[in-house]
């Protein structure tokens, strides 16, 4: 019988509570009203949301409304917008080939920003390429852990190996909105995570390097951070729903 590699992540202090509690918010989001008639509005609002904040992460910050009203032309928001818009189209093959599929959002996130044979093309670093290879595999049926637990890791082990040239962080944040929709576990991409991370971003910033060390406490750090992220990112549904609902 094969070990879970990422089962002992659960017995750490307080991450197991911390995960069913982010869940049953997300599932309590998840009954609003507005998601019956407007869930296409209301994913496209969470989808405009998170790479505002995906690209503010990054270190280009934009009012909301600008990039709504299409005034924004930097390029590091643009793939930002870009890799949130193509989410949905990558669902099928991340579990199979997840490696492609990072390429893919690294051609869409970087296009503009890095030279265009850099584009899709991971940094030529063996230990890099083997922490990837191990990535693909608990994507591809290496874990059965909790899919918001699995979405931290990929984040999380994405952030601290900055794999790609450029904005590697949009990289990262959308990888693991992809771990979400294509588990099932939020199918129409209505959970604004990278919306948590911004709000609590010193926190965000200080986990992400805490994890990167890779002991017990550094994991369990950015474990309790996403989950709060994902809390956070269940009452921003609810906010984006009311102002459907008051709208409509």
């Amino acid at each position: 019988m094969t070990t879970d590699p990422l089962a002992p992540l659960l017995a750490l202090t307080d991450v197991a509570p911390a995960v069913e509690r982010a869940r049953e918010r997300f599932d309590q989001a998840l009954r609003h009203r507005a998601l019956r008639r407007h869930g296409g509005q209301v994913a496209a609002e969470v989808s405009l949301r998170s790479a505002v904040a995906s690209a503010a992460l990054e270190g280009y910050a934009h009012e909301r409304e600008a990039v709504r009203a299409g005034t924004v032309t930097d390029p590091v928001l643009q793939g930002a917008l870009r890799v949130a818009g193509a989410l949905p189209t990558l669902t099928e093959l991340w579990p199979k080939a997840p490696r492609q599929a990072l390429a893919r959002l690294h051609v869409l996130a970087a296009r503009d920003v890095v030279p265009e044979p850099e584009l899709g093309r991971p940094v030529t670093d063996p230990v890099v390429g083997a922490r990837l290879d191990g990535l693909a595999n608990l994507v591809t049926g290496g874990t059965k852990v909790s899919p918001l637990v699995l979405a931290a890791v990929v984040h999380g082990e994405l952030l601290a190996l900055r794999p790609f040239a450029g904005p590697s962080g949009v990289v990262a944040r959308g990888a693991a909105r992809l771990v979400l929709l294509a588990s099932g576990t939020d199918p129409r991409g209505l959970l604004a995570l990278d919306v948590g991370h911004h709000e609590r971003e010193p926190e965000y910033v200080g986990s992400a390097g805490a994890f990167a060390t890779g002991t017990p406490d550094g994991l369990r750090s950015w474990l309790r951070h996403y989950m709060t992220a994902v809390e956070v990112a269940a009452d921003q549904l609810t906010l984006i729903g009311d102002e459907v609902l008051a709208a409509s």
